[in-house]
């Protein structure tokens, strides 16, 4: 079978000449010496505006269309080239276009030398690459801009790979901690940690590198070993494909803040009681432990009524922690310190403070739980209120039982109409253990995540029931640091014990 091929044959040099013209790709051909006249220069320099003609003609050269501003350092860079024998030479300049548009252009030349090996010719292509700087410099200029933002800056910056390496790092961070730049490149953040800090991050590696912002409280070492607490707020890194190059740290200066929080700390501490409390036939104690500087937990004991003989014990806890919740608590404290002098049940006294506390917190959101119980001197019963609060345990060491004093109530601060009512409990015989505590008291966890929970309170106080109130609490806030293995509480914690003796 004889197969005929109906398309019509072509000149290989034609279809060449087609292929080139209608590239992107200028080719040339340009004597070698000092009349560097072009002998070729391919159609499709019409891409800028010209007809080939006008260069083999002689009309115009190939330094006339390249701008004014690169025409010299083009020129230095050939006569380098050529002095140095170079075969072939890559450079990148701008052109004027016909119409007066500036583009830029890759060229790629070589040289063409004769059997003796003496140049006749400098040839090559020549490439528009206007796109491709336009990006590079909108790239440059957004790097600049953010060189400068981070250098700038008065907090401190530094950036890590996949690998927690330091890969860049401004002045600021470099004097915050006393090292120079090169110093700390290559580092990885725990070796410039406390030992405390070191633990947390490079045990919570794979959580700190998550592609998310976050933030983080912790303490780096200066060079000479001085303690700098900060905070970290870590961002992601990604370039213009969305690829992971690495996450930003920011780092602030906690220093002063933590000098204000701290004393701050002292005078809610003042605010706290003092001493236990002088009540015929009971023994109290209580302790509260802030996870921050300051907390929003609270307790007092509170000598109530014009004969000062009973005694209110108050547990509350604001929601929330640190400054506001505070302020809240002190707020709250007054109040009731104020209120519970004067004459009145606990309910009126809690119904009053609520109603008080509910206009100033209106617009906040915050509230406040409350559990407030009345002690009369050698009494075996008492009188108590909730507001929201968790229900104070009562324990019988005689029967091995525990007991719950519940009652209704909601949160202070939540209904300003709310009517508190007062529940009575008849048999607090001798020895029985009565325990309040804030939730984060059970929610404290170890370092797998798993809570302390109440059956472990529970078992605390069982364990302890034979000693006096300080020592129960005592033993369970020992029990909670062990557990937590003296890991930084995420909550305040706040316990209360009252033994009837």
């Amino acid at each position: 079978m004889t197969i005929h091929n109906d398309i019509p044959e072509t000149d290989p040099l034609e279809m060449d000449k087609i292929i080139i013209d209608n590239s992107p790709i200028v080719l040339f051909r340009r004597m070698a010496g000092d009349d560097p006249k072009l002998i070729y220069v391919s159609e499709n320099i019409r891409n800028f505006g010209y007809a080939a003609e006008e260069f083999l003609r002689g009309d115009i050269s190939l330094k006339d269309i390249i701008h004014p501003d690169d025409i010299d350092r083009v020129g230095n860079e050939i006569q380098g080239y050529v002095d140095k024998n170079i075969e072939t030479y890559s450079q990148k300049y701008r052109i004027l276009s016909r119409d007066g548009q500036i583009r830029w252009v890759a060229d790629q030349t070589s040289v063409i030398r004769d059997k003796n090996g003496v140049p006749q010719f400098h040839q090559g292509v020549l490439g528009d690459i206007t796109e491709r700087k336009i990006a590079e410099t909108a790239m440059a200029r957004s790097e600049e801009k953010y060189r400068r933002i981070v250098s700038t800056t008065a907090q401190g910056f530094f950036l890590v790979g996949e690998q927690m390496g330091i890969s860049d790092v401004n002045d600021t961070f470099c004097r915050l901690l006393g090292y120079t730049r090169d110093e700390l490149l290559g580092k990885a953040p725990h070796e410039l940690a406390t030992p405390e800090f070191s633990r947390f991050i490079q045990g919570n590696r794979e959580r700190l590198m998550k592609h998310e912002p976050k933030e983080t409280e912790g303490e780096f070492l200066t060079r000479d070993g001085r303690r700098v607490p900060v905070l970290l707020h870590s961002n992601p890194l990604t370039d213009d494909n969305d690829d992971f190059m690495g996450i930003m740290l920011f780092v602030t200066d906690m220093t002063e803040h933590k000098k204000a929080m701290a004393l701050a700390g002292e005078v809610q501490k003042n605010l706290m009681p003092q001493a236990q409390p002088v009540i015929s036939g009971f023994d109290i104690a209580g302790k509260s432990q802030p996870c921050d500087e300051i907390g929003g937990d609270y307790f007092d004991f509170i000598y109530q009524g014009k004969t000062q003989r009973s005694v209110g014990v108050v547990i509350g806890d604001v929601t929330g922690h640190g400054l506001d919740a505070a302020l809240f608590m002190t707020t709250a404290r007054g109040f009731l310190r104020m209120r519970a002098t004067q004459s009145g049940s606990a309910a009126q006294v809690i119904t009053d403070m609520n109603q008080h506390l509910s206009k100033d917190v209106l617009e906040s959101g915050r509230f406040m739980t409350l559990f407030f119980i009345c002690l009369e001197p050698d009494s075996n019963s008492l009188q108590w209120v909730r507001a929201g609060h968790d229900p104070a345990m009562v324990y019988d060491p005689g029967t091995d039982t525990f007991e719950t004093l519940m009652g209704r109530g909601t949160a202070l601060g939540v209904d300003g109409q709310f009517t508190y009512t007062e529940q009575t409990y008849k048999t607090l015989t001798q020895g029985k253990i009565i325990a309040l505590a804030t939730d984060g008291t059970w929610e404290a966890t170890d370092p797998r995540g798993t809570m302390f929970g109440k059956d472990r309170l529970r078992k605390a106080i069982r364990q302890n029931a034979d000693k006096d109130a300080r020592s129960i609490v005592d033993a369970v806030f020992t029990d909670i640091r062990n557990f937590t293995a003296s890991r930084k509480p995420l909550d305040d914690i706040t316990l209360v014990i009252i033994r009837r003796v």
